[in-house]
């Protein structure tokens, strides 16, 4: 068996990257795309490796040389690259395929070795590789039926997204038997370059042959195998988190990403806090339905969006503002808010890191849960002066909550002082639940909300309620937070630093129907609250783990003995789960987690890897 790999493209998508340099000579963490893939196939014994080359031939030519491949290298030069297509490149080397068996590789690929290995064993001669199609995926799909034979090729521009579950994308590496080449492939190869001319791409020959239904051609389907396609920066970008050298660097560079996973289709987010229950099928439908109009009309202005925002938590359009996310609206609130800011760590660094150093006034918690009470709460500020407070209910990390009286006793104490207080509520409508004993138990979101014109009348113009609609709704990609309050001059100048247009079309849908799911919302709520009792029973059975209360829609746990938290975290990453390693955050010499609250199927993977681990590590101590 032989390999060809094509590698005469000029790559001109990746820009200075190319400039003066083929495509695959692009470094993925400090190793180019053709020394990884040389070095795969030079373990597989194979006769040789042709390499198909022309954008700047003669210095992919010398780098080879300096690589140490056992493979003999036989080159052949498409000298008119610029002007055809990987049809013409791959014609090159026709001579090649009908000599021997074949593996066909495009070299901007990145791959991890075993996708060869499966090619190679298995005991079908005429392969095309496929993967299931992610929203990532660029370019040719199949249809395949049961038995792996190709029912159709859709290129990209006919691609029906509404389908996408049936797609398989072609990872652009195929074996090709040597009697498949020379009876059926490379006649045909002749004959469509003939007729369509050299600027056509391979796989359309392909596409053809399979159409015949001579069933020569089948699919091989990966089963979670890692590859990616280097076509730009940003693909260059997700492959070197992919392939990083070490799943510490992995983990790392997926957490500095701070989102964007749906880039990683195999990655389950425990880390990043978001209702999972919500919204509805039946709201994101409506939202499908409509997006083509919202993708391509101007959103309303500030005071539209403020007035639906109002509406949605049932105040004045003048107490309230929508932001992009809650963040937004943090940064504003405390730019224009005078004074030393008070605020209880561990927290949302998002408040700390909005202040300078001056400003600052922290009140830590050290005791085993990380919990307190208004009453610790006005005991330390009573004593540590503060013109503002900041109190995330429940809060984050730790999920320790402060019941509705004891937040207004907070409200009332602020007030009286002439104290500011912000009360961050992003997690507040997943504190109730079936399993919480007092008097909140069953408390629907309006009555755990400090949002209400009553609020404001009672307790002043000192109270600033933020809200991340995005996490407690479950709509993070909306970009949506309200800050509300009885300070209307406060809201105002915070409504006139913003853009006019500070919320795009889709957060302002959202706003305009999440009334009529209501319903929806209490139902996912409960479901939330069941799940996150039944997850924190499950880990408390853990002997490394300890849980610590929690009313939010995560779970914070100290590890006991076996792991720190980064080598749990990466260690739960190597099976795809990415969790938040919170030790250097709380910075105690203890070794913290948090994991997010995610669906019952999904938590129970999620205590079957742990368990697995642990497991692993009491051999590993032995």
């Amino acid at each position: 068996m032989q390999a060809v790999i094509l590698a005469a493209g000029m790559g001109k998508r990746l820009k200075a990257l190319t400039q003066n340099n083929t495509k695959c000579m692009i470094k993925v963490n400090g190793k180019t795309l053709i020394e990884r893939t040389l070095e795969i196939l030079d373990k597989k014994r194979l006769s040789r490796i042709v390499l198909v080359v022309g954008y700047e031939a003669q210095k992919l030519i010398d780098y080879c040389a300096t690589l140490e491949i056992r493979t003999p290298i036989v080159y052949v030069e498409n000298p008119v690259y610029d002007r055809t297509n990987n049809i013409y490149s791959l014609a090159l080397a026709e001579e090649y395929l009908k000599a021997e068996d074949t593996l066909i590789l495009e070299s901007d690929l990145i791959f991890e070795e075993e996708i060869i290995d499966l090619l190679i064993r298995d005991p079908r001669e005429t392969l095309a590789l496929v993967d299931k199609f992610e929203s990532w995926m660029d370019g040719t799909c199949m249809l395949l039926d049961e038995e792996d034979c190709i029912c159709d090729f859709i290129s990209g521009k006919h691609l029906k997204f509404s389908e996408k579950e049936n797609y398989y994308k072609t990872v652009n590496i195929y074996k090709f038997s040597r009697h498949f080449s020379r009876t059926t492939y490379v006649p045909f190869l002749e004959a469509y370059k003939a007729a369509m001319g050299d600027n056509e791409y391979y796989e359309s020959v392909i596409k053809l042959i399979a159409m015949l239904d001579t069933k020569e051609i089948r699919a091989k389907r990966l089963t979670g195998q890692t590859w990616y396609e280097i076509d730009d920066i940003q693909d260059l970008n997700i492959a070197e988190s992919l392939f990083a050298e070490s799943t510490e660097k992995k983990y790392d560079m997926i957490a500095k990403r701070y989102g964007g996973y749906w880039r990683y289709p195999k990655l389950k987010d425990y880390c990043y806090l978001v209702n999972p229950y919500y919204p509805p099928e039946k709201m994101i439908e409506e939202i499908r339905a409509n997006a083509g109009t919202l993708l391509t009309g101007y959103p309303s202005g500030m005071k539209i969006n403020s007035l639906l925002a109002g509406r949605m938590f049932g105040v004045e359009e003048s107490h309230i503002v929508a932001g992009n996310g809650a963040a937004e609206l943090i940064e504003l609130l405390l730019r224009v808010l005078p004074g030393k800011v008070g605020y209880i760590r561990p927290t949302f660094e998002e408040y700390p890191n909005r202040l300078e150093e001056d400003r600052r006034v922290e009140m830590r918690v050290e005791n085993d849960d990380f919990s307190y009470t208004e009453e610790d709460v006005m005991e330390y500020f009573g004593k540590h002066h503060a013109d503002t407070i900041v109190l995330i209910n429940p809060d984050n990390p730790s999920g320790n909550y402060i019941v509705r009286a004891g937040v207004e006793k907070l409200m009332g104490w602020c007030s009286d002082r002439g104290i500011n207080l912000i009360l961050d509520e992003s997690f507040v409508d997943f504190a109730g639940g079936d399993e919480i004993t007092d008097k909140e138990s069953n408390a629907k979101p309006e009555d755990l909300t400090m949002i209400s014109e009553k609020i404001f009348a009672r307790y002043g113009k000192r109270i600033y309620i933020i809200k991340s609609i995005s996490k407690s709704y479950g709509v993070p990609g909306a970009r949506l937070g309200v800050l509300a309050g009885g300070d209307e001059e406060t809201i105002r100048v915070i409504k006139e630093k913003l853009p006019i247009w500070n919320i795009n079309s889709f957060g302002e849908f959202y706003m305009q129907i999440a009334e009529k799911y209501s319903k929806d919302y209490r139902t996912a709520l409960k479901k939330l609250g069941a799940e996150r009792e039944r997850l924190s029973e499950e880990l408390r059975r853990l002997p490394f783990l300890r849980v610590i209360p929690s009313r939010a829609n995560y779970l914070m746990c100290e590890i006991t003995n076996g792991y720190t938290g980064r080598e749990l975290a990466c260690r739960l990453l190597e099976t795809d789960i990415f969790v938040k390693d919170l030790t250097p955050k709380i910075g105690n010499g203890r070794q913290y987690l948090r994991i997010a609250v995610r669906r019952r199927e999904e938590n129970e993977y999620l205590v079957c890897c742990l368990k697995k681990l642990f497991v692993t590590a009491s051999e590993e101590s032995c």
